[in-house]
C-alpha cells in the first residue's frame, strides 16, 4: 500500500507524491526546463512518474500536446491526478504501457525521458545490475526511433558516466547528438549529468556547461534564472 508525501508546489501547478513513485527531483526539474520543447506540437514522455517534466513542458509550451506513458500503475494513477488538478489538463494524457511492448501508428516530433538508473552512491552496483540498466538504456534508444519524426529530438537526463554509451547506442540507430548540457552539481565540481538531445537530422553540435549550485546549500544565478518560472522560491 502507497503513503502519500507531501505535495511539491510550484507556481502553476502541484506535485502529488507516492512512496511508490519516483519523488520530485533535481533531474526532473533541469530536463522539464532546458529540453528544448519550443516549435514542437506532439510529446511523449517515456517513464513519466508523477508527470512533472510533462507539466513543465506544457507550461513552457503552450501547443504541446503530450501522451506520458509508465509501466507502473501508481504512477499512472498519481500522473493523472496531477494533470487534471493542473492549468493545462486539456493537453495531457498518460498511459499504463510499457515502452519496450509499445506500439502506434503515430509519431512524435518530440520524446523525453529521464530513465532510471542506479545511483554511483547506492549499494546496487553488482555486474547484472548494470547490464540490466544498459539493456534498458538500448531498448530506449531502439523504440525511440520508431515513433521520432525526421526532424524530432530526443531529450534525455543521463549519469556522465553513462554519456558515451548512450552516444553510442543512438548511433546505431542513425541518431546524431545535436545538444549536451554539462551538469554540475557545484561551481567547479565533477560533471554529474548530462542532457543530451538527440536527432535523425544531423545539425551542428550545440554544447554547454550548467551549474547548480555556487556553493553548498547556495543555488546558482542560472539555476535560478532557469527556474524562476516554476519554484516559488521568495513567493507567498
Amino acid at each position: 500500500m502507497s503513503s502519500e508525501m507531501k505535495p511539491f508546489r510550484f507556481q502553476q501547478f502541484d506535485i502529488k507524491q507516492s512512496s511508490e513513485v519516483f519523488r520530485v527531483g533535481t533531474d526532473g526539474v533541469l530536463l522539464g526546463a532546458l529540453a528544448q520543447c519550443e516549435g514542437a506540437s506532439r510529446a511523449l514522455e517515456i517513464g513519466t512518474g508523477t508527470g512533472l517534466i510533462s507539466l513543465m513542458l506544457a507550461q513552457r509550451n503552450p501547443e504541446l500536446q503530450i501522451l506520458a506513458l509508465d509501466i507502473n500503475p501508481q504512477a499512472v494513477a498519481l500522473a493523472q491526478e496531477n494533470f487534471l488538478a493542473s492549468p493545462f489538463s486539456s493537453r495531457l494524457r498518460v498511459q499504463e504501457r510499457d515502452f519496450k511492448m509499445f506500439s502506434s501508428e503515430n509519431q512524435w516530433d518530440w520524446m523525453v525521458s529521464n530513465p532510471p538508473y542506479f545511483d554511483e552512491n547506492t549499494s546496487q552496483k553488482d555486474v547484472l545490475a548494470r547490464q540490466k540498466i544498459e539493456l534498458e538504456f538500448s531498448d530506449l534508444i531502439h523504440k525511440s526511433s520508431e515513433f521520432l519524426t525526421e526532424q524530432g529530438v530526443l531529450s534525455l537526463i543521463i549519469p556522465a558516466e553513462s554519456g558515451a554509451e548512450m552516444v553510442r547506442l543512438a548511433a546505431e540507430c542513425h541518431f546524431h547528438l545535436i545538444r549536451k548540457i554539462n551538469i554540475q552539481g557545484i561551481k567547479g565540481g565533477k560533471v554529474k549529468r548530462f542532457i543530451l538531445e538527440f536527432s535523425k537530422t544531423l545539425k551542428p553540435l550545440n554544447e554547454t556547461t550548467f551549474t547548480i549550485e555556487e556553493k553548498v546549500r547556495q543555488y546558482s544565478s542560472e539555476y535560478l534564472e532557469l527556474t524562476k518560472a516554476f519554484h516559488c522560491f521568495d513567493k507567498k
